[in-house]
């Protein structure tokens, strides 16, 4: 009789010592055992035998086969349990199974396929169709493996794809932004300086100039007809007490300026770069202060409490940079699910608020805690909350990058951890959990 070889990738898969194929032969006849057992090694294939379906479940769970030829009808337990039970299974339901019978009604093989058996056969056995399906069994099994194996790979270089994307994306934005803060910084410091320098000299004149105006009111108290005219035209008190209050002013504004190239500077690090120390504290107060603008109120109602409650933290080290970029992710988050509570909600029942807190946690961490009281994460999207250009915003509106590059920093550049918890009623809580003590620099 003519002998079939195993699957070919079954020939290719060993130089020294060739695999073969394992199968796990179930029948409660050991006549059947014996002749199946002796036929199939002949042909080379590893043989187990198993004399009823509790033996069958052990061999399989000490060793999943290749494939099990199985008896439909056994004593205690039948083949139809035997595989209902494997196929509910996840870790033996692909295991392929071809069910032995004397029965032939249709109705018994169509039992069987609604089980998940991939073939029938019939007794008396056929020694060559039995090889023949078995081989064809085998040789699907083969294929599904490879394509499993193929379809893993593609999802890890797809996953790979998207990751060096979101990467190269990211390491583009701030690399503008960069270039624009440094631009402006340069057009703006010389200026500024002037302005800022300048507002002292000016009070000064201008308060040195009013004396004298005072003084030729006391020593001339009825002036010309023309020159009293004038006074009375441009209003000379409320000038006089208008113009200290215009270089105040003046002066405020200046250092708020200066106050937003700072932050923005301390933001993007422009004068730092690597691994090094970090005042956490520091880099939150810059990224507050760049988001001033929407977090004061910009109506009559609409503005955000702020609350701060920070711990006493040694500095950290890591990437400032790329932490800052993470505190400006979260808390911009923050300022969005408010406002979107905000616009849905009776107004005059919601108080905006965010917290933000720091502590050490244990020996060898820290903790930054972000609360909002927005609108909530809704559970289908909590689903892809970390899949790279996922966004719950309207087209054109974001990239979806935020979250994915925020743990990508924290956990793969700082060996930390970022976690969050949600719901509609409370907003979202992020934790950023950090190391305390200087680790290596991440290859």
């Amino acid at each position: 009789m003519k002998s079939f070889p195993p699957t070919i990738a079954n020939r290719e898969s060993s130089r020294t010592e060739p695999y073969l194929p394992d199968i796990l032969l179930v029948d409660d006849i050991p006549d059947n055992l014996k002749f199946l057992s002796n036929f199939l090694t002949d042909r080379n294939y590893r043989v187990r035998k198993a004399v009823n379906g509790k033996m069958a479940l052990a061999a399989i769970q000490a060793l999943p086969p290749d494939l099990i030829l199985l008896d439909i009808n056994m004593p205690d337990m039948t083949g139809y349990e035997v595989c209902r039970y494997l196929k509910e299974n996840p870790t033996t339901s692909s295991i392929p199974i071809i069910f032995l019978s004397a029965a032939s009604e249709t109705i018994d093989k169509v039992e069987g396929f609604r089980l998940g058996a991939v073939d029938y056969i019939t007794k008396p056995f056929q020694l060559e169709e039995v090889l023949v399906r078995v081989q064809t069994q085998l040789t699907v099994r083969e294929l599904q493996k490879k394509s499993e194996e193929q379809n893993i790979q593609l999802q890890q270089a797809l996953d790979n794809l998207k990751k060096a994307q979101e990467h190269l994306v990211h390491q583009e934005k701030m690399a503008t932004l960069k270039k624009v803060v440094a631009g402006v910084a340069h057009e703006v410091n010389n200026p500024l300086s002037f302005i800022f320098c300048n507002t002292e000299p000016a009070h000064q004149h201008i308060h040195n100039l009013l004396t004298i105006l005072a003084l030729y009111q006391q020593s001339c108290p009825q002036p010309p007809p023309e020159v009293q005219a004038l006074i009375e035209e441009i209003d000379v008190e409320f000038i006089t007490t208008d113009l200290i209050q215009l270089v105040k002013s003046m002066k405020t504004g200046a250092s708020r300026i200066h106050a937003v190239m700072a932050a923005l500077k301390n933001f993007t690090h422009l004068d730092e770069s690597g691994f090094k120390e970090i005042n956490i504290h520091q880099n939150i107060e810059a990224v507050l202060a760049l988001l001033r603008y929407r977090l004061g109120a910009r109506n009559d109602e609409f503005q955000i409490h702020v609350e701060k409650d920070y711990g006493t933290l040694p500095p950290i080290y890591g990437y400032a940079e790329q932490i800052n970029q993470v505190l400006f992710n979260l808390i911009l988050n923050a300022v969005e699910a408010i406002e979107c509570k905000y616009n849905r909600w009776q107004r005059q029942f919601f108080q905006p608020q965010i917290k933000i807190w720091t502590e050490i946690r244990g020996y060898e961490s820290m903790v930054i805690g972000i609360q909002d009281n927005g609108i909530g994460i809704s559970l289908e999207s909590q689903a892809r909350l970390f899949e790279p250009f996922f966004t719950t915003k309207p087209a054109g509106q974001g990239l979806g990058l935020g979250l994915v590059t925020s743990r990508r920093i924290i956990e793969e550049m700082h060996n930390g951890r970022l976690s969050y918890v949600s719901s509609a009623e409370k907003g979202t809580q992020w934790v950023i959990e950090l190391p305390l003590f200087k680790q290596g620099s991440p290859s």
